[in-house]
């Protein structure tokens, strides 16, 4: 098989079934004509042959942190929605939090000639940007704010603002905060900006140095609220930058005989499965880690698309999932 027998048996012309396998604009009669041709032969166009053809792979890179997070996997599976239906396929890079290796894989789908790549930043440095800079594909970053470059983010500031502030609203007064490290942009030191400044509007600026910093893990969650109270002894709220930082720290918590939430409220960021798991369940913060995946991957195939290169930053909300 090939396209001028598929373009034969489908009553249509060869154009147009190059069109139907590119994505190019066909009548919805004809595209039905081919799909069915297709579909009854089992055909496949060559790769490599297109490859050659358009000097496009058809593959996109994406890089992440871990996968194991519960926001990056949801980030996944926004990005595969969008991919799997305009035919291009994902290949997957984790670098276990590691600024180092995300370079590498940089550099690595640079050379292999991928489409593109979406990149779930962590740490940015110098070194990042330059390497961002002189990257021969178009790259879209997810989950941080990088000037320059076009991303797409959460607004984790005001997140935790909010959330600070639903907190003292509600009567809680002596709160500390369970930091993530903040060369982290957005989940360490938006996040923390959000709750320090928080606590200064509401004339309680002694409470901005109530913080530790902890990794994304339930064990260091438990650990660091070890700390905190050791810091702090006489808390009665306790915001963590993630889920997994505040299911930790309730059992610490428990460990101790601390009643939560009687005596201390304990809250999360993230709205991940653990949230809802936990006992009492998690206040905590809902972003739509899918849209973000798809509204990146969109905005890097109009790239391809289009040759733009206006520099977007697309900002998402977020909704608080109040249980306190």
């Amino acid at each position: 098989m090939n396209i001028a027998e598929i373009a034969r048996q489908a009553g249509v012309s060869s154009a147009a079934v190059s069109r139907y396998f590119n994505q190019g604009y066909i009548s919805e009669e004809k595209r039905e004509a081919i799909r069915k041709v297709v579909e009854e032969t089992g055909y496949r166009p060559s790769l490599q042959a297109q490859t050659l053809r358009t000097r496009k792979t058809k593959m996109i890179g994406v890089i992440v942190p871990q996968i194991a997070f519960n926001s990056i996997g949801r980030i996944v599976e926004g990005i595969l929605s969008v991919l799997n239906e305009r035919g291009y396929q994902m290949l997957l890079a984790v670098t276990q939090n590691n600024p180092g290796k995300e370079l590498e894989y940089l550099k690595t789908f640079d050379e292999k000639q991928v489409d593109g790549v979406l990149f779930s930043a962590t740490i940015l440095t110098g070194e990042h940007k330059n390497t961002l800079k002189n990257m021969k594909v178009p790259v879209v970053i997810i989950g941080q704010e990088m000037p320059g470059f076009p991303c797409v983010s959460h607004d984790d500031y005001h997140a935790l603002y909010d959330l600070t502030r639903l907190f003292l609203e509600k009567g809680r007064k002596k709160l500390g905060y369970i930091s993530a490290i903040h060369q982290d942009k957005a989940a360490g030191k938006a996040r923390y900006q959000g709750f320090a400044d928080c606590v200064r509007d509401w004339g309680m600026g002694e409470l901005a140095d109530n913080y530790v910093i902890a990794d994304f893990s339930i064990e260091s969650g438990r650990k660091k609220a070890e700390e905190l109270l050791k810091k702090c002894p006489d808390l009665d709220g306790i915001l963590c930058a993630t889920d997994e930082m505040a299911v930790g720290a309730i059992q610490y918590l428990r460990e101790q005989k601390i009643p939560v939430p009687e005596q201390i409220q304990v809250s999360g960021h993230g709205d991940s499965a653990l949230a809802g798991a936990a006992s009492p369940p998690l206040t905590t913060v809902h972003y739509s880690y899918e849209k973000s995946g798809e509204t990146a991957v969109n905005m890097l195939l109009e790239i391809l698309k289009d040759g733009d290169t206006l520099m977007r930053e697309v900002k998402l909300g977020y909704s608080i999932v109040d249980k306190l």
